[in-house]
This record gives C-alpha cells, sequence and structure tokens, in this order.
C-alpha cells in the first residue's frame, strides 16, 4: 500500500472511532482548509465520474480526469479500459459512502469508501485538482482494501 494510501486510511478510519474528539485531531484542521463549497464540489464530480463509468460513458468520464491523466491515458478508451481492469470496485461499486476531504502535503484528497460486488470494502483516494477556472477534476484514484469492512 502506497504510503499516502496507508496515511489516510489511518487518518480516516481514526477520525470516524475518534469522532468525538474530532475538533482537535490533525484530520479536522485539514479539513477545515477545505471550504464546503469545494467539498461539494469535489463530491459532484467524483460523482458524475462514477455516474459516467455506470453508463460505460468514457468521454464523460476522461472529461473529468485532469489534463495530465488524459495525456497518459491518450484517449478515453484506453481510460476506460483501465479502470475495467484495474479499479472494477470504481467502475461499479455495490456501494459509496464519501468522508470528509483532507488536505495532504497541500493536496486535496476524497476518501471515499466503496463496496465492491462481493461485498468487499475498499478505501478510493481522490487527489484532486483545481484547474485555472476554478472547477476540480481527479488526479489519479489510489484503492486500498479494508479487511473485513463493508460500507
Amino acid at each position: 500500500m502506497k504510503p499516502l494510501l496507508r496515511t489516510l486510511c489511518v487518518l480516516v478510519l481514526s477520525a470516524a472511532a475518534a469522532a468525538s474528539a474530532a475538533s482537535a485531531t490533525p484530520l479536522a484542521q485539514a479539513q477545515a482548509q477545505v471550504t464546503q463549497n469545494d467539498a461539494r464540489a469535489i463530491r459532484a464530480v467524483i460523482e458524475a465520474q462514477l455516474e459516467a463509468f455506470s453508463k460505460d460513458d468514457g468521454a464523460r468520464a476522461f472529461s473529468l480526469a485532469t489534463a495530465g491523466i488524459r495525456e497518459i491515458f491518450g484517449t478515453p478508451e484506453n481510460f476506460m479500459d483501465m479502470v475495467r481492469k484495474s479499479y472494477a470496485v470504481v467502475y461499479r461499486p455495490k456501494s459509496v459512502l464519501f468522508q470528509l476531504p483532507v488536505v495532504v502535503d497541500g493536496e486535496v484528497v476524497q476518501p471515499v469508501r466503496m463496496t465492491d460486488a462481493e461485498g468487499h470494502g475498499w478505501m478510493a483516494l481522490y487527489p484532486m485538482q483545481r484547474q485555472p477556472d476554478g472547477s476540480w477534476r481527479t488526479n489519479g484514484c489510489q484503492l486500498g482494501r479494508l479487511a473485513g469492512q463493508e460500507i
């Protein structure tokens, strides 16, 4: 598991367990750096991308990724093929639960708990990038399996 993913999974899951003391946690401080408007806009982008995946709308899903991600994959077809093969839970989640976004090393990351078709829990971490026009785009996704966890 990548260090950022491991750190965020620990932060997100421990924050849920320590909700009563949330105002004093580093997670709460990081969350305070993301405005409610930005959090809503970020969630809307990811929800739109998940909806595009559910409809096999590669052009729409691809358009919600940053220019850097689009450059890596080149075409919506390549992007969709990668998602189908390597991100099955993101491609067809059984359930989705958004956590509060966090800021890690100056980067906004949106944690999303997902359950796959077999009922296994996953944490999907979406690094987000603000565009020059103020909109948000996904800048990748890191997945980590949550052992014994379902939502």
